[in-house]
């Protein structure tokens, strides 16, 4: 079975020659980010990475969680190895300050999380969450609050946790029961269930920060009436040491697909008299809240889709080298090793050219978050936070349906081989395949980067964007080679097909919706490839630049021949895409509903 190695070089390139890393370390709190550190970091990211998380990775899926008197029970060997994450200072690389974190900006975060999900995705989760957390209750906690979680999650001694779906609910937050009832001293009980709750509990840290939401007695019906409270798992002390256990249990764990070493719990609150909690923010303001929790979650989940294709691929390459079986194409007497197939070879290409092109778009999301955040311009913080709402539906969205499609190639790259589990490439099929449905399904996604983020605003950021992919098809003109006229052609009907289908919804998300929406998936999915096809261009460019200032590193010509690939393969679905979104709506929505 193949080991995980972290692809530092690509990894560094994105972030120094796409991501624009020079210009993050430019802003204000970010100057310890300068390219040497970064690489020492990432350095040591993939030590930790590939010395004790990968090797959890497959024998964690194999003994799985246990769950036994309302607590859970993780696999050998991820307790110690969340301590060691704990004491490298993992958990707080991006964490403020303020209380005790590093303030690294999110487009460094961003890579090492990517190792992090490579190497063991069960174990990513709960750091994931817990970020997550931190965030909410920095925008919306009180400084009791914040000076009481805080200082904890971000160093992970803590841990944290989003309980939104209820089993009535699912998807649907305006249906959500949860009560909180007052209590006269500034805390509320809280009472009711939740399920699908990611480290709802675990025995990797002391103590578990839920974050809940549920509704006061006077709210209002729907989601204008759901508030965000905090609850521990145990209280907290005026001093900080730990009190009373509180109301809030695990009463069984879900049997998965996959990401067996996650517990994701079914959560009882207030069964003995309510769990103890106290309101975040504003009354009836919580969904607004945990919308923040929800869009760093949707973000990190698109890089488990971007990690889970990486370590797919590097699963099926190793075995494509070692697999003899069959005689070469061209007529060899003796057999040879499967990557010397054609069809192999065109496998392992569609899984590279996607994993770098999710890769360098999912880094170019982040480092437009962190100038939204942080750049003193406000102009230049609208603009990049702009980016930032418009990508991370795509990011979400599209990765992780990617992610699933690699992983797919990965056990064909296996043959039968890849059906038997004890190879490990079955693993990341069934890992993967959660991705696309939590945070919001890719149907959830794709609705919303329509409808929010292109319709309301009459297309206006989604034609930056787009101006940008025509200046990069612009700097591809004067480049010599086939290679080159085969990348800003394909860019070329991308970016036509793209506008095609922006124009479309612009003009009729008005007046029919639903058959605008009918096309909403397959829009996502255009806006992904189009927008990696876009990342892929601007790589083989700075790479010819490379080579032609003499550099002879080999890496180059290969990253060229990665974008050739990708605009010869993966943007040839484009205009097919913008077709079914223009046209597809009608045929959708004419079927009459007794024909499923």
């Amino acid at each position: 079975m193949s080991t995980y190695a972290a692809p530092l070089k690509d990894m560094q390139f994105v972030l120094t020659e796409l991501a624009g890393l020079d210009k993050v370390a430019a802003l204000p709190g970010c100057e310890e980010a300068t390219a040497d550190v970064v690489e020492a970091i990432l350095g040591e990211s993939a030590k930790f990475t590939e010395g004790i998380l990968a090797p959890l990775n497959w024998s964690g899926d194999r003994e799985g969680v246990r769950w036994a008197d309302k607590a859970v029970t993780m696999p050998k060997g991820f307790k110690e190895a969340y301590a060691q994450f704990v004491d490298n200072g993992w958990n707080a690389l991006s964490g403020n300050p303020d209380h005790g974190g590093q303030g690294l900006p999110k487009v460094v975060s961003a890579a090492v999380q990517e190792m992090w999900k490579s190497s063991n995705m069960a174990f990513s989760l709960c750091p994931l969450l817990t970020l997550g957390a931190i965030e909410a209750l920095e925008l919306a906690g009180t400084d009791e609050q914040k000076a009481m979680y805080l200082p904890n999650m971000i160093s992970g001694k803590w841990t944290g946790t989003m309980n939104i779906t209820e089993p009535q609910a699912g998807s649907d937050l305006a249906a959500i029961r949860s009560r909180a009832v007052p209590h006269g001293d500034g805390t509320y009980r809280i009472f009711g269930n939740k399920i699908f709750i990611t480290y709802g509990d675990h025995d990797m840290a002391e103590n578990t920060i839920h974050l809940v939401l549920a509704r006061t007695p006077d709210a209002p019906e729907g989601v204008k009436g759901i508030s965000l409270f905090v609850v521990p798992k145990f209280m907290v002390n005026a001093d900080g040491s730990l009190g009373a256990r509180n109301d809030a249990y695990c009463v069984s764990v879900e049997h998965k697909l996959g990401i067996h070493a996650s517990p994701t719990c079914v959560m009882a609150l207030g069964d003995s008299g309510g769990a103890i909690g106290t309101m975040v923010g504003k009354e009836n303001q919580g969904l607004k809240y945990m919308f923040v929790m929800m869009n760093a979650a949707r973000f990190a989940v698109g890089l488990e889709g971007l990690a889970i294709g990486e370590r797919a691929y590097q699963h099926a390459v190793a075995y494509a080298r070692d697999r003899v079986q069959g005689r070469a194409i061209e007529g060899s007497a003796a057999g040879v090793a499967i990557i010397r197939h054609p069809d192999i070879r065109r496998m392992l290409m569609l899984m590279r050219s996607q994993v770098e092109a999710m890769r360098a778009l999912a880094y170019s999301v982040a480092a437009a978050h962190d100038a939204a955040a942080r750049h003193p311009d406000a102009a230049e913080r609208a603009q990049n936070q702009a980016y930032v709402d418009l990508m991370i539906p795509v990011v979400k969205g599209w990765s992780t349906e990617t992610g699933n499609e690699l992983a797919y190639l990965g056990v064909q790259v296996h043959g039968g081989m890849g059906f038997i589990e004890e190879t490990g490439a079955a693993q990341f099929m069934r890992d993967a395949r959660i991705t696309t449905i939590y945070e919001g399904t890719t149907g959830i996604q794709a609705n919303d980067l329509m409808g929010r983020k292109i319709a309301r605003e009459g297309g206006a950021t989604i034609k930056v964007v787009i101006g940008a992919m025509q200046q990069t098809r612009t700097e591809l003109a004067p480049l010599a080679g086939p290679e080159f006229a085969a990348i800003a052609a394909a860019l070329g009907r991308g970016i036509e097909a793209l506008q095609q289908a922006t124009d479309y919804i612009v003009a009729n998300y008005g007046s029919d919706v639903r058959a605008v929406a009918a096309g909403a998936v397959p829009f996502l999915r255009l806006m992904g490839i189009v927008s990696g096809g876009w990342m892929m261009a601007r790589a083989a460019v700075v790479a010819q630049g490379k080579i032609t200032a003499g550099d002879a590193d080999p890496f180059f010509p290969a990253k060229i021949a990665t974008a050739c690939f990708y605009a010869d393969h993966v943007m040839a679905a484009a205009g097919g895409l913008a077709q079914e979104v223009v046209q597809g709506g009608a045929s959708a929505l004419s079927l009459d509903e007794s024909m499923f």
